[in-house]
């Protein structure tokens, strides 16, 4: 049974926000810190992620883990009342999570997840570390795409000139053949 009244329930829930919460905040500033530049909530994106790192082409959600069900976590505990309703929302949310997952990186985003706990002072530094690194790979990895990509417009320009250039040598020879045929008609 809840230890809260329904007022009391409904007073703390409102107060949950789903944007620049605490560890979002500490996740940002740390980030900053080390140089990254980045967008938050970018509302043209699926998802609005958290963080936006254009340059990394990389996107950073943090989720709170009852909200998405970090299993495992002591801070994932299914309410001992309305557990239908709880379990149902919490499997929504992984739904919805997973679903623009699949949409961010089919537009080429890489996606990085963070969970709550793992933002806590015994983990921070870790943590931090182990984002960054994800970051600075995405970002890698976007750049050598970049310059694959460029590397293959620049091959079929290349083949688009060459095929150009046979195609008027070609008919430079025709019209130098037509040029004699006539000459040799008009003799």
């Amino acid at each position: 049974m809840d230890t809260l009244s329904p007022q009391q329930r409904h007073d703390c829930m409102s107060n949950i926000h789903s944007t620049s919460t605490k560890p979002e905040i500490r996740l940002r500033k740390e980030l900053w810190r080390k140089g990254f530049r980045y967008r938050k909530n970018d509302k043209r994106l699926p998802g609005s992620p958290d963080i936006v790192l254009p340059k990394y082409r990389t996107v950073v959600f943090i989720h709170g883990c009852f909200w998405h069900g970090h299993k495992g976590c002591k801070k994932y505990v299914i309410p001992k009342s309305n557990t239908d309703f709880w379990v149902k929302k919490v499997e929504r949310n992984q739904e919805r999570d997973q679903e623009v997952w699949r949409q961010l990186e089919a537009k080429g985003w890489s996606v990085v997840i963070v969970w709550e706990c793992e933002l806590e002072k015994k983990r921070f530094e870790e943590t931090i570390d182990w984002v960054e690194k994800e970051i600075r790979e995405n970002g890698r990895l976007h750049e050598q795409r970049r310059q694959e990509r460029k590397l293959q417009r620049e091959q079929r320009l290349m083949e688009r000139r060459e095929q150009r250039a046979r195609q008027e040598a070609l008919l430079s020879e025709i019209r130098n053949g037509e040029d004699l045929h006539r000459q040799t008609v008009h003799k």
